[in-house]
């Protein structure tokens, strides 16, 4: 089945393929099975669009493994362990590679130029792991932290689409660090302003779900809010903008954050 949109990039007036772009970005961004499509610029026009959508269904997996738990009494801390691990299975550890390099790349206090010569090696440094580590500890003490009940398990379902909402957004709104490499392979093939919209409205929704449910919904679009302004400082001062590795920092630094900020609050 195809849904065909008029494209609104450069007023051509060409129609594009947007169930290539969905089928595209699920393709790169996780490993879930996808039919063969054909990387062109048509193909890449929605990507950031359809990037959220990824994020529903790790959510919506998170989701069905807690109650799965619940139901079947499994130890708390397989429980936070198996729901810990879901993104990034499912993600292929790609965002979690982007956090390595930028360890790596941070660590070094060398020149910006150099930064970027950094996270681009594909080899992983001291910094690197030690980073990885550090963070999946952590995220599994945030995990064993919440006390899952039904409001807790649904904050947790809509993180990783709020997530890919900011990152979607920084993308397609934020100056490249440098104008090669496959996030700017993407965003030169946006489709204008109305990925910007996409990204806008799928924020403010998952935004919108947060600060509608109570003080504890309100604290954890907070935390996102903050992480983000720290981000967009950090990335412009240490690299000039933004890159493929940054954005794969920020997001897991972004579900990392908010699922700290609902595990102080005990979940409760």
């Amino acid at each position: 089945m195809k849904l065909w949109l008029e494209s609104p990039s450069a007023g051509k007036g060409r129609s594009v393929n947007f169930f290539k772009s969905l089928t595209l970005t699920f393709a790169m961004y996780s490993k879930i099975p996808m039919p063969r499509v054909e990387w062109d610029e048509k193909s890449m026009q929605w990507v950031f669009a359809c990037f959220p959508l990824v994020g529903v269904v790790i959510g919506c997996l998170q989701a069905a493994w807690l109650k799965m738990a619940i139901f079947f009494n499994v130890a708390p801390i397989l429980t936070a362990v198996v729901a810990m691990l879901l993104p990034i299975v499912l993600s292929g550890a790609i965002h979690l590679d982007g956090l390595c390099d930028v360890s790596d790349a941070l660590g070094s206090n060398l020149p910006r130029e150099r930064k970027l010569e950094i996270m681009k090696d594909p080899h992983i440094g001291a910094f690197g792991v030690i980073g990885c580590i550090l963070y999946l500890i952590f995220l599994t003490a945030c995990w064993c932290s919440v006390d899952l009940c039904p409001e807790t398990i649904a904050f947790l379902s809509v993180i990783p689409v709020c997530s890919r909402s900011w990152v979607s957004l920084a993308a397609v709104t934020r100056k490249n660090a440098r104008k090669s490499g496959l996030l700017a392979t993407f965003t030169d093939a946006a489709a204008g302003k109305w990925n910007v919209v996409a990204a806008g409205l799928w924020l403010t929704g998952s935004l919108a779900f947060f600060l509608t449910h109570g003080w504890i919904g309100c604290w954890i679009a907070g935390s996102s809010a903050l992480l983000s302004a720290y981000f967009y400082r950090m990335s412009q001062h240490q690299f000039g903008g933004i890159t493929g590795d940054l954005a794969g920092w920020y997001l897991q630094m972004l579900e990392l954050t908010m699922i700290f900020a609902l595990a102080l609050t005990g979940g409760v």
